[in-house]
């Protein structure tokens, strides 16, 4: 964990169970099939690959369906020299989203590889077997290598429609398959896993907000730049940015902002958000980020450029969640008395360092987990805080 940051990532999974019912015994369930995966296994042509890719009415590749760490160049060669030489590949999994039309669910990477080496879009480099391709597009191919390609296939595991039938969340099997098979033996984290399930105008708002500067600048994330695609080698070691924390917690301030949906663990408080605001427009999604931005910019005209920082055990400051988690829902609830709050910034200041400074005050803030209880008790706190400036 980046040692600027006191916050703790982990998110309880004891929700994360397929529903059963609580009727029927184990062995009548299980012949009832309330615990089967219906799926079939499919080989698809690279052709028919790129041509499913290009039409996004059959197969939806986006390119921040999955982690954001992307393979670099020679990791992409290596899998093209596989299929050259006929190197069995891991299978695909998709989701049938409805009849024939699909989801990736795991294979992303291999999938843009794939297409963007049919688009020209890299070079081949750092080849073991086929060298002699090194610093070729697959334009310059050889019709022989060209051919050898559209030959090969790759293997896909596709999980039916009616595998949710039996499920009242349309969401849930989906998620246990998706944490069962991961992607490359590394583990998503939860995050991760919202960011790949739950593809949604919301979802990309959540991404654009983690690439505004005055939110990197809070967070001390390495700045977005556009020539990079954002994904400069400063911000790939960046641990809020490549574990998708950033964007972690900017959906903690939509699940946090209505006070209703504070119950249960912080996971299930989160999923819940990205589920009820997987319809959201794109026009509600801009409010939404208007909203956001203009709390956080409150918060910097408040407390200075990082404002959520808080001394952890006498050590120099540290970024904390969750005071950000109460400082940002309660800007929200007092939304209509900004200019009263930045007017009076430095009361405001001395009286949260006041807080603090007490026993009970550090505790909540720094000793304490995230439950629902001690998350509806910070904001109470903050937003009392706020209310009290006359």
């Amino acid at each position: 964990m980046d040692d600027s940051v006191d916050i703790d990532f982990d998110e309880s999974n004891d929700e994360n169970q397929i529903q059963t019912d609580p009727t029927l015994n184990i062995e009548e369930q299980y012949k009832k099939g309330l615990f089967r995966v219906v799926y079939q296994y499919n080989t698809f042509f690279i052709p028919q690959i790129i041509s499913m890719i290009g039409s996004n009415s059959v197969l939806n590749l986006q390119p921040e369906y999955q982690r954001r760490l992307r393979w670099d160049n020679k990791r992409k060669s290596l899998l093209i020299e596989s299929l050259l030489l006929n190197i069995p590949v891991p299978p695909l999994f998709f989701y049938e989203k409805d009849m024939a039309i699909y989801e990736v669910m795991d294979g992303q990477q291999r999938l843009t590889t794939v297409n963007d080496f049919y688009n020209n879009a890299f070079r081949l480099t750092g080849l073991s077997i086929l060298g002699q391709l090194d610093g070729l597009f697959y334009k310059d191919l050889h019709p022989i290598f060209k051919k050898g390609l559209d030959r090969a296939a790759l293997s896909v595991n596709v999980l039916l429609l009616e595998s949710e039938e039996k499920e009242k969340d349309p969401y849930q099997i989906r998620r246990y398959v998706f944490e069962r098979i991961n992607t490359g033996g590394i583990a998503l984290n939860n995050q991760e896993i919202r960011n790949s399930l739950y593809s949604s105008e919301f979802n990309n708002t959540l991404l654009e907000i983690s690439r505004e500067n005055i939110f990197t600048a809070c967070w001390d994330i390495p700045p977005y730049d556009q020539k990079q695609e954002y994904d400069s080698p400063e911000r790939k070691r960046n641990t809020l940015y490549k574990n998708m924390y950033d964007c972690q917690l900017i959906l903690r301030f939509f699940a946090l902002i209505n006070e209703i949906n504070i119950r249960g663990s912080m996971k299930s408080i989160l999923d819940r958000c990205m589920q009820d605001n997987l319809h959201t427009s794109r026009e509600e999604c801009l409010k939404m980020k208007d909203i956001y931005l203009h709390c956080l910019q409150t918060a910097t005209r408040i407390f200075g450029d990082h404002p959520f920082n808080i001394n952890v055990e006498n050590k120099r400051k540290k970024n904390s969640a969750p005071l950000y988690d109460a400082i940002m829902v309660a800007l929200y609830k007092n939304k209509d008395n900004v200019d009263n709050l930045v007017r009076n910034s430095k009361t405001i200041s001395f009286a949260l360092d006041a807080l603090l400074l007490t026993e009970d005050g550090y505790d909540l803030f720094v000793g304490r987990g995230n439950t629902a209880a001690n998350i509806k008790d910070r904001i109470r706190k903050i937003t009392t805080l706020f209310s009290n400036i006359q």
